[in-house]
């Protein structure tokens, strides 16, 4: 049976502040509403009129949701006079899926790099044809289907 660190000073306070980091990353991805708008940017720059019209969210929560995304560094925006412009940012998302693959022990490297293919591509094949590559097999179209 494998034994977890129960007590702060049972683990190095480095590793400890990563962890802690890679799951405040994961709450802001660990919502239906985010993982929404995420899904809507994936493909490209969206400003936020496109954003509501494409997820149905208001504008108030559509705000919050974003500026979160944005503290989270999970999406890009770039303003165009009075517009401000959102898509994914995909270094970030590439960061997530090292990350993940490193606390599956696979570790990084060439195993990171298809796990953040597979986590784009689940992304693309939520959202019918626009930006969409084949499934990706195992678990990461089952999640993507949630989108449907």
């Amino acid at each position: 049976m494998r034994r977890w660190a129960t007590e702060p000073e049972m683990m190095d306070p480095d590793i400890a502040a990563e962890l802690d980091g890679t799951a405040e990353l994961l709450r802001a991805l660990a919502h239906p509403v985010r993982l929404q708008i995420l899904h809507a940017v994936r493909a490209g720059p969206l400003a936020v009129g496109e954003i509501e019209e494409a997820t149905g969210i208001g504008q108030p929560g559509l705000s919050q949701q974003l500026s979160i995304l944005r503290k989270a560094e999970l999406v890009r925006s770039e303003r165009s006079g009075k517009q401000v412009f959102y898509q994914v940012d995909g270094e970030r998302m590439a960061e997530v899926a090292e990350a993940l693959a490193a606390l599956s022990g696979t570790g990084a490297g060439e195993a990171a790099s298809r796990h953040a293919s597979a986590a784009a591509a689940a992304l693309g094949a939520a959202g019918g044809t626009r930006g969409a590559g084949p499934t990706p097999p195992g678990g990461a179209a089952r999640f993507a289907r949630v989108f449907r």
